[in-house]
């Protein structure tokens, strides 16, 4: 992998990401662009104790442009766009409409390929561990900035999820705080450790799934399964077999293997509905251990957290989506109309 940053004309950064060490990245942005300015502020809820994003500044951003002015797309024909080079393999660059900055985080983007009308399942192996690399490296490099916590790499896909832009893309959040899901998580990694003397939940959990019927891919390092208490119609947690905190711990041979699980992984995603059924929107995130001291508290400590990813769904059959209404909204509890284990046999049947 080669890495080159950049500078684009309002003066965020961009970074080249390429398979072959030999590409030079020299072309440079010539659109007349002002200094970002953003208004992200991060307030606290007193009563549930978690946090809220207000970014009033992103009301401006760019809504579902016509293909052929898509700003993630290469500069080429005379049209400029937010990668001044006309061809790329990966591409990582500063949202220029963020909803974290300055003290309060910061977000990128991550462009998966310049194929505009691509999805992440269309890569090949070798693009897919690039982008693995990617994030690796972005999650290395955020995590050291003062302000930031944790780092989540995400990806959005299909216009029911609320994707705004339809180049096949991600996003990476990194936090100033521990967010609230993973606090939940930590909790219950205490609890366990401290009733099991020094037991392992997440250990545990995946050793509960590889013996049992939720099981969908089951790699030499990977392992995939639908949670038992599963929140969508359609979701799977993908765990390395060797637990690691974060992106960064992962030794070479899960790296390797992780291509070949995750795109097939997305492509029963793409076959669970049937044939003729438009793209299937998803959300699949990377969940990481926090960074700092927020890390290790009630006798828990970071190398107890597990990396792993989690991918769902929020259509629940064919033609339908799961909608989040007053149970799931609000009051936070979740109303799953697939079994676990059926949505776990319905992954395996559509193996390629």
């Amino acid at each position: 992998m080669k890495k080159t940053s950049t500078r684009l004309a309002d003066g965020r950064e961009l970074i080249y990401y390429d398979l072959r060490d030999d590409t030079l990245r020299q072309a440079v942005d010539r659109r007349p662009l002002e200094p970002t300015v953003t208004t992200s502020e991060i307030r606290h809820d007193d009563l549930l104790g978690d946090a809220v994003a207000i970014a009033s500044h992103r009301q401006g951003r760019t809504y579902h442009p016509p293909a052929d002015e898509c700003p993630l797309c290469p500069s080429r024909d005379g049209r400029l766009s937010e990668i001044p080079d006309s061809s790329y393999d990966v591409v990582v660059f500063e949202n220029r409409f963020p909803s974290l900055a300055g003290d309060s985080g910061r977000c990128e983007v991550v462009c998966f390929t310049s194929d505009h009308d691509a999805s992440f399942a269309d890569l090949t192996e070798e693009q897919a561990r690039l982008v693995l690399d990617a994030w690796t490296d972005r999650t290395s490099e955020l995590s050291s900035l003062p302000a930031v916590e944790q780092v989540f790499c995400f990806e959005n896909r299909g216009a029911e999820i609320g994707v705004t832009l339809g180049h096949p893309h991600g996003q990476i959040y990194a936090y100033p705080f521990t967010t609230p899901r993973t606090a939940l998580m930590l909790r219950s990694l205490a609890r366990h450790k401290a009733a099991t003397g020094g037991g392992n939940l997440f250990d545990a959990v995946l050793e509960r799934e590889l013996a049992g019927e939720r099981m969908v891919l089951d790699g030499e390092h990977w392992a995939a399964f639908v949670p038992y208490a599963a929140h969508w119609p359609y979701e799977v947690h993908l765990y390395p077999k060797r637990r690691v905190p974060d992106l960064l711990a992962l030794d070479e041979a899960a790296r390797t293997e992780f291509p070949q699980v995750y795109l097939e992984l997305l492509r029963r995603f793409d076959r669970i509905f049937g044939e003729g059924e438009p793209a299937t929107p998803y959300i699949s995130g990377w969940h990481q251990a926090p960074f700092g001291r927020s890390a290790e508290s009630d006798g828990v400590v970071r190398d107890d957290f597990a990396l792993h990813l989690e991918l769902f769904t929020i259509r629940r059959t064919s033609g339908k989506l799961k909608f989040l209404a007053g149970s799931e909204s609000g009051m936070n509890v979740f109303i799953n109309d697939v079994p676990p284990e059926r949505a776990a046999e319905r992954l395996r049947e559509v193996a390629s």
